[in-house]
């Protein structure tokens, strides 16, 4: 449940402790470290390396000179003609170049055309968006479902918006919509089914709890159910659909089973009845599919800025994700969040924050010189001085993520433009300082030049990063890295602050997003009718279509040497996508610096616009928080702190050297390996891994009755005062056992074409190991 509460809120935006600079934490630190920047910009004047890049970016050598010697006698008027000038390098390399005659000749009337064909289009959509916002002023928010609307809009804080919101759906009877349980975008039989057996299954693990120990426990039904049923959007429970038809809340039986599915997952956390091995194998198993949460927060230069009120929602609810990631502007918003704690976010979020966003204080005439003489409108290294404060000075992504243990990434984009993107965090790239990277992701061209990314070197010095290449703004080609935050740390829902000023007037969603249904036809109807939302439709994908005819036939031009089709092509959404309503004025004031009035509105406005979104969030966030704590609860000895997992425990290490003590010669030392096998292999390295087991064993399932134990010398006498070590014991005697020569002792039970040996599992007690020799070898594959 999100956190309601206004005492554990930070300062409202238009509160006057909200302009109070001095609360600020660190306000009077500026984290300056001259010699920092002093190595940014030697790297900045330093040659690129990369040689992809080499006929784009390098100055071509100038053409050879040639003397000529005229004639004293010639014609006094003669008629010279002109030298030609040095065309310039072309944005597409020699490769890139298509070829062909009718390539050559329709190229750019095709080009032309479809331009014009493009600029009708958005007229039409245009008029098109004009229409439906007519509709709906006229036809639909009209008497008191207007003055609902306005409430919701007024409201400060998310509990006044909650009561505004049931309000609303009272009036529309959403409340109906709530109780009926059937509806077509997920499995309500199912999802009913699941819930009535996770409630009788827990209620009688309960009664069990502390009992004497019997041959059937309800726990062990109760975690296969879990098991089963606790994964990413199960038969549709986490579709976005159902929080679209009511303002506040889903289905009651969605919402009696996330409940339940809580309680029970808390249940099974906390039980006696599951030994911690259990334990941990069943969390991990529901973190690997149930997923994470990320917070995207996209680019769009200061209109980025409305992401301080979605990061604000969040915080006071409760609900802001570990993985942050940000691209741009985002980039920078994104670094205050990666690198600062709760408690001092809840005073940095406030209005108050304007003045240390100083980026673009430079007078006209300064930017007008600074453009023409190095193509960018923004100097780096005064740009890395004042973003070194959001990132505290030089951290780096692992010192960021030791001290507020949330996962900062920014998608970052080589200069190439053949290169693979980066994704900036505490694995690909843990000694990064943030603050290069956050420049890199703004690297706009013809804003700011492409920059070099630093790197924390261990005397805490600054070097160049990857080689010294040049990266540039990620929105360029990835706004929303979905695709690596699933590869890295397993997203499986996000959600996306959008405000890419050339992409939210194209957000149109004809049947209502989460928390605003369509309220035409009590949410059965279209947004603007159908004939509104079928033009929007229409015409946004033949804009979509058009767009990808040009890419695809390489006809679009490289202003800057850029490919600019992808700021339209990516993707820009998540599971969640809020959209922050700008203004006219934001358009304006792209390129300034925001006052305290303006970005109390705009943090204002980024809290109005979360606010629909919180209960789904909060409903995903009951069970993942949960597996994640169980996770960090039962995690191994040693892996708290990032260290690496012990290999033996301590009852192992203790049987060990008992053994070793009394000479026995159970452990029979292996023969020499063969010269391809390095000695370091010839150890286990760590329990249950495939490097433990020698070639030509496999996993079969653990037959029921004791397994045969295979003798490999003296067994410990009773009189030892420290039980033997099973897990070690079991684990050498198997695996020593394999290595050594194998003993026709028997030959009635074991034939000379298939030996076989039974030896106890290596790591689970579920697994059992069966020896298979080579058919071709009859002493078997080592």
């Amino acid at each position: 449940m999100a956190d309601i509460r206004k005492e554990t809120d930070g300062p409202t935006p238009y509160s006057p402790a909200g302009f109070d600079f001095d609360q600020l934490p660190d306000a009077h630190n500026d984290f300056y470290n001259e010699a920092d920047f002093i190595e940014f910009a030697k790297a900045l004047q330093a040659p690129e390396n990369s040689p992809s890049a080499e006929d784009l970016t390098l100055p071509q050598p100038e053409p050879h000179k040639f003397i000529t010697a005229l004639n004293d006698w010639r014609p006094v008027h003669q008629r010279v003609r002109r030298k030609r000038k040095h065309k310039k390098p072309p944005r597409r390399g020699v490769d890139e170049t298509r070829e062909g005659f009718f390539y050559g000749v329709l190229k750019w009337p095709f080009l032309i055309g479809v331009f014009a064909w493009l600029a009708v289009l958005s007229i039409g959509y245009v008029l098109t968006r004009f229409y439906i916002y007519t509709y709906e002023h006229w036809v639909t928010w009209r008497g008191r479902r207007q003055r609902l609307r306005s409430q919701l809009q007024a409201a400060k804080t998310y509990e006044e918006w909650i009561h505004g919101a049931k309000e609303m759906d009272k009036y529309l009877h959403n409340d109906e919509w709530k109780a009926n349980p059937d509806y077509a975008y997920y499995d309500s039989k199912t999802v009913r089914r699941v819930h009535s057996q996770m409630v009788k299954l827990r209620k009688q693990a309960e009664s069990q709890e502390g009992g004497p120990v019997g041959e059937h426990r309800a726990v062990e039904d109760l975690r296969a159910l879990v098991e089963a049923c606790i994964k990413n959007n199960f038969v549709g429970f986490e579709n976005p659909r159902l929080y679209s038809e009511t303002y506040y809340g889903t289905k009651e039986l969605v919402q009696e089973f996330i409940d339940e599915a809580e309680k029970s997952l808390s249940f099974l956390l906390q039980t006696t009845q599951l030994d911690q091995d259990s334990k941990r194998a069943l969390f991990k198993h529901l973190g690997s599919n149930f997923g994470r949460t990320a917070l995207c927060l996209s680019g769009g230069a200061t209109f980025a800025y409305y992401h301080f009120g979605v990061a604000k929602a969040l915080l006071d609810a409760k609900l802001l994700p570990e993985v942050i990631t940000g691209t741009s502007g985002g980039a920078l918003v994104a670094a205050l969040l990666g690198t600062r704690t709760d408690e001092e976010l809840k005073k940095l979020l406030v209005p108050a924050l304007a003045n240390r966003i100083t980026a673009c204080h430079d007078s006209t005439w300064t930017w007008f010189k600074r453009w023409r003489q190095t193509g960018a409108r923004f100097d780096s290294v005064d740009w890395a001085q004042r973003a070194s404060w959001f990132t505290r000075g030089s951290m780096t992504f692992r010192e960021a993520y030791q001290r507020t243990g949330r996962i900062l990434n920014v998608s970052c984009v080589p200069s190439d433009p053949h290169s693979p993107t980066i994704l900036a965090n505490y694995i690909t790239s843990p000694d990064c300082v943030i603050w290069s990277a956050v420049l890199a992701s703004a690297a706009v061209p013809g804003i700011l030049n492409p920059v070099v990314m630093m790197k924390k070197n261990k005397d805490g010095t600054l070097s160049p990063y990857s080689f010294g290449h040049k990266w540039k703004d990620g929105s360029l080609r990835t706004d929303i890295p979905l695709k690596a935050l699933n590869l890295h740390f397993n997203v499986r829902f996000s959600i996306v602050s959008q405000v890419n000023p050339h992409i939210n007037i194209f957000f149109f969603s004809s049947r209502g997003t989460v928390g605003r249904p369509v309220t035409h036809r009590r949410g059965r109807g279209w947004r603007g009718g159908f004939i509104g939302s079928a033009a929007e439709q229409t015409i946004k994908l033949d804009l979509n279509k058009w767009l990808k005819v040009l890419r695809h036939l390489e006809l679009l031009p490289r202003p800057l040497g850029q490919d600019w089709s992808e700021i339209w092509l990516q993707r820009f959404s998540g599971t969640i996508t809020i959209w922050p309503k700008s203004i006219l004025s934001d358009f304006y004031y792209i390129l300034t610096d925001p006052t305290p009035e303006r970005l109390a509105r705009m943090i204002h406005v980024g809290q109005q616009s979360t606010f629909p979104k919180l209960k789904f969030i909060a409903n995903r966030a009951k069970l993942e928080h949960i597996i994640q704590q169980g996770r960090r609860q039962l995690r191994l000895r040693g892996t708290q702190d990032g260290g690496l997992v012990p290999t033996f425990s301590d009852e192992d290490l203790r049987a060990l050297l008992q053994r070793t003590k009394s000479g026995t010669s159970e452990m029979n030392t292996p023969y020499p390996l063969s010269g391809s096998e390095s000695s370091s292999s010839a150890g286990p390295s760590r329990p249950g891994s495939p490097s433990n087991i020698p070639l030509g064993f496999t996993f079969s399932s653990k037959r029921k009755g004791p397994s045969t134990r295979v003798a490999t010398g003296s067994e410990p006498t009773k009189k030892q005062h420290a039980p033997d070590s099973p897990s070690l014991s079991h684990r050498l005697s198997g695996w020593w056992s394999s290595l050594g020569p194998k003993s026709q002792a028997n030959p009635s039970t074991s034939t000379h074409n298939e030996p076989s040996l039974r030896s106890p599992p290596l790591a689970s007690p579920y697994l059992q190991c069966t020896y298979i020799p080579d058919k071709n070898n009859h002493a078997g594959t080592m």
